[in-house]
């Protein structure tokens, strides 16, 4: 699907809901001709679903952000078991089909990493792969961050999961040392043959969003969202 993009990531924690919210905040703002979409297509516990709904004016439902929704914070195919229900799939299928319809893009941000499970049998890059969305993986600026986007990408290779760029988050304050030592661009580049299209800075307030929109503005995002050609002077931010 040429019209969306997953947000993945490493792990969860590893900043997926920064970047997400980041975009989102860049296209209210400076592209607003453009109709977004916004999926969260499963969700347990209260979370990202409800963040976008106060941070942004989404003029969507909360089935059509979130599909399916499980009270507990735990892993989908155990929150469904513990509720006696089941991971349909095929609802939050529908539910993607219909707001690409509906959207001239659409943004979905995944659940934990490529690795996590979404049913017994299917994790995230299964979903990625059936579904050919291209995906931005989201590695913390940390230590252990090289492995970690390595053994990511691999994974995404086997499954056939295409990877269009990856994006470094620091999700506690760090220097440009910090970021050399842990997560080198270089490094990832070289050993992944990965794109580093940006990173995106420790943030005391993520839910500013005016400065989501301004740390997305220094991302590659020719690269991330090709459907925006134009893209504004960060000095008019």
């Amino acid at each position: 699907m040429i019209n969306s993009l997953l947000i993945s990531g490493t792990d969860t924690d590893a900043g997926k809901t920064v970047l997400t919210t980041a975009l989102i905040a860049y296209w209210k703002k400076y592209c607003s001709s453009h109709r977004l979409g916004v999926m969260k297509p499963l969700q347990s516990g209260v979370g990202d679903r409800e963040l976008y709904s106060q941070l942004f004016s989404l003029e969507q439902s909360p089935e059509e952000i979130t599909p399916l929704y499980f009270q507990a914070p735990l892993a989908p195919p155990i929150a469904a078991e513990q509720e006696g229900r089941k991971v349909e799939l095929e609802k939050v299928w529908a539910a993607f089909c219909n707001l690409q319809q509906q959207r001239d893009f659409v943004i979905i941000e995944g659940v934990g990493g490529l690795g996590s499970p979404i049913t017994y049998e299917l994790i995230v890059a299964d979903l990625a792969r059936d579904w050919r969305l291209p995906t931005v993986l989201v590695v913390p600026v940390r230590l252990g961050a090289i492995a970690q986007a390595v053994s990511n990408v691999a994974l995404a290779r086997r499954m056939g999961v295409n990877i269009r760029g990856i994006i470094l988050n620091c999700g506690q304050p760090c220097q440009e040392q910090d970021i050399e030592n842990w997560s080198p661009i270089h490094l990832i580049e070289s050993l992944t043959q990965i794109p580093v299209l940006g990173i995106l800075p420790y943030l005391e307030n993520p839910r500013d969003i005016n400065q989501l929109a301004q740390v997305a503005s220094h991302l590659k995002l020719e690269q991330i969202l090709p459907i925006l050609t134009l893209k504004p002077s960060v000095a008019n931010i």
